[in-house]
């Protein structure tokens, strides 16, 4: 049964109650593009179910057990990484993450002591590493492969789920649960809330005094890697005491989720999502107007228990957002969606139009750019079924 959430977490209204995330995707087969879906005779079994039909209940053990890379990354590892040539960061990254891979490894075991030992030697180096970039240079493929890489017991999660994982078990139980870890990877570590930067601080540096390495990752804004201005001085400020332990690491790129690939194809019509569907073993199909209401009323960190055995999402009616809570929830949804690696067919308006220019503009914009560009990928995709 799950904790409520403490009033220390300041969680937003918009998060009703908590839960947890993941499963392993299903990869769909890749053949001709939709648009001539629609005279295929179907082959589905069964009508395509519906995300809002959906109200997953998670226990907290959960939470714990799923702290572990997302299945888009479940076998990544230094050598499937692949940089950029033009770009020399990338290199230097894999150099520096492998090195730190290697002193974990190192440092599993020490020295027992006795009456005429030495104590074992303290190990050298970061407690931490701060991935620093724009999007889609591959910042969570080294995360994840640095994960791999170490021996356990290590977790790997967002930020959102780590508030999640301390509003389920509380401040000390997560303490505790983690402490007993070699390694924590956070992807996504987030600025924009105050109280959860505060939380989410204050347990890292309680873990890094019981010996815990860290590894975490953010979003530098577009038109902040032209003028040389990464989020890792944002990052150093924010997290206080905790900055002398990280080691920044900047890398440089294009994103790869739309390097040299084909625009996103442009919106299909409805009857072309519902083909889609109809013939998509374990395929969703839902309104947009009704999972944005669904949304509202499932913790986010029970999105990834929705979409549990769910191969393909199919929406009808995307339109852009304009209530921002409402937006910061799709964000979510569009992070797991992503994770698992679901192709999105849909009608309505092309997913980079789905958030307004102001929202663009404000405090949210790297959840909302981050969302755009994996939306983007994931409404590509969508040429793969049949």
């Amino acid at each position: 049964m799950l904790v409520p959430v403490r009033p220390l977490l300041l969680v937003r209204p918009l998060f009703p109650v908590l839960g947890a995330r993941r499963v392993p995707s299903t990869n769909v087969p890749a053949a001709s593009h939709p648009d001539a879906i629609a005279a295929t005779p179907s082959t589905a079994p069964s009508a395509p179910l519906a995300l809002t039909d959906r109200r997953p209940v998670v226990p907290a053990e959960r939470l714990v057990a799923e702290m572990v890379p997302p299945p888009r990354f479940s076998d990544v590892s230094f050598g499937s990484y692949l940089p950029d040539t033009t770009q020399p960061s990338q290199y230097e990254a894999v150099r520096v993450l492998e090195e730190f891979a290697a002193s974990l490894n190192g440092g599993s075991t020490a020295a027992k002591r006795g009456w005429f030992r030495r104590s074992a030697p303290v190990a050298t180096g970061p407690a931490g590493v701060y991935l620093d970039g724009g999007y889609g240079v591959g910042k969570t493929h080294l995360l994840a492969s640095l994960w791999h890489a170490t021996p356990g017991p290590k977790a790997f999660g967002t930020f959102v789920e780590l508030t999640n994982l301390v509003g389920a078990l509380g401040f000390q139980q997560a303490v505790q649960t983690l402490s007993g870890h070699k390694l924590l990877c956070i992807d996504e570590f987030e600025l924009d809330d105050p109280g959860d930067t505060v939380l989410v601080s204050t347990l890292l540096g309680r873990l890094v005094d019981n010996g815990v390495k860290l590894c975490a990752t953010s979003n530098t804004l577009p038109e902040k890697l032209g003028e040389g201005r990464f989020a890792a001085a944002d990052f150093l400020r924010e997290i206080q005491g905790l900055s002398a332990h990280f080691r920044p690491l900047r890398i440089d790129g294009q994103d790869y989720r739309h390097r040299g690939l084909p625009e996103a194809p442009a919106p299909y019509s409805d009857e072309t999502v519902e083909a889609v569907a109809a013939r998509t073993p374990g395929a969703s199909l839902d309104d947009f107007d009704a999972l944005l209401g669904h949304l509202a009323a499932v913790h986010p960190s029970r999105y990834g228990a929705m979409l549990d055995d769910v191969t393909a999402v199919c929406l009808r009616g995307v339109h852009q957002v304009d209530d921002q809570s409402t937006a910061l929830r799709l964000v979510v949804l569009a992070d797991r969606m992503y994770d698992r690696e679901l192709p999105i067919t849909a009608s309505g308006v092309p997913f980079d139009q789905v958030f307004s220019e102001e929202m663009l503009r404000g405090g949210y914009r790297k959840k909302y750019l981050r969302a755009v560009s994996r939306l983007v990928a994931l409404s590509r995709d969508s040429a793969k079924l049949s």
